[in-house]
């Protein structure tokens, strides 16, 4: 199953995606009382539109935005970093979420090397605290393509990655959230205009999600509709008038022209 979340008259509403249609719900999948013990009802069709019409949102707002850093093994050669002895993560900001579709903004004073990075991303779908392994593997509700998009010389400039990352529209995030896939079998491509830039085994990586999440629940609640962003293997140079593609197999693909400052969305 396909979930995502669609602009209807300028209000967020929560999806079921078809092959031609999304269906408009009445209420979040991450609610939906079926996925509890005993539980009845869950959301509704209140609607449909075309697919090919949908203004498209990040799949979900996060309680709280998780980031992986470096966790694919050549990228960590490639940067001369230390291979991580344990799972341990970052955080991002809300503000920097953008869909599927929208154009990825390069701010003015942005100077060098402004970067994509194509990564996977865990949606939780329940509440956990000291979490087993297979209670992690359980707790995701589905998966979906990130976009980390990085202006590097902020990055070396500052003390914290606040403006590097998190300025607005740096994490595109979409199309939808993916409840059907073995998402650490797939594959994924990184395309710029069309060509190739970087192709890799999504689930080679040094700790999977579940390891993170179990690492994680050791101290921190997670809780429905937080995501884990699980980091990338290749990074590539982006620039305003490019379109960037980031497809992972089984998913689907996260598409985002680049604009600079000013240009009109």
């Amino acid at each position: 199953m396909r979930y995502t979340r669609v602009s209807v008259s300028g209000r967020a509403v929560w999806g079921r995606v078809g092959e031609e249609d999304v269906e408009l719900l009445s209420e979040s999948p991450l609610d939906d009382p079926r996925r509890r013990p005993h539980g009845e009802g869950g959301p509704t069709v209140i609607g449909t539109v075309p697919r090919a019409e949908a203004v498209w949102l990040p799949v979900v707002v996060p309680p709280v935005f998780y980031a992986v850093g470096m966790n694919y093994p050549r990228h960590i050669a490639h940067c001369g970093a230390e291979v991580p002895v344990r799972p341990e993560v970052g955080y991002r900001a809300n503000n920097a979420l953008t869909g599927h579709g929208s154009p990825i903004v390069k701010p003015a004073e942005v100077t060098g090397r402004f970067e994509a990075e194509p990564e996977l991303v865990a949606v939780i779908g329940r509440t956990l605290r000291h979490a087993t392994y297979e209670e992690a593997r359980t707790a995701v509700f589905g998966w979906t393509i990130g976009n980390d998009v990085s202006a590097r010389a902020w990055q070396h400039q500052d003390r914290t990655f606040w403006r590097s990352k998190n300025s607005d529209t740096f994490k595109p995030m979409g199309p939808w959230i993916e409840t059907d896939v073995d998402a650490l079998a797939q594959t994924t491509t990184l395309r710029v205009n069309g060509e190739v830039r970087a192709a890799f085994p999504t689930g080679d990586m040094v700790f999977d999600p579940f390891d993170h999440i179990v690492e994680i629940t050791r101290h921190i609640t997670m809780r429905p509709g937080d995501v884990l962003w699980m980091g990338a293997e290749a990074t590539c140079r982006i620039e305003p008038g490019d379109t960037v593609d980031i497809e992972i197999s089984g998913i689907g693909v996260l598409s985002n022209p680049v604009h600079p400052e000013g240009k009109p969305a």
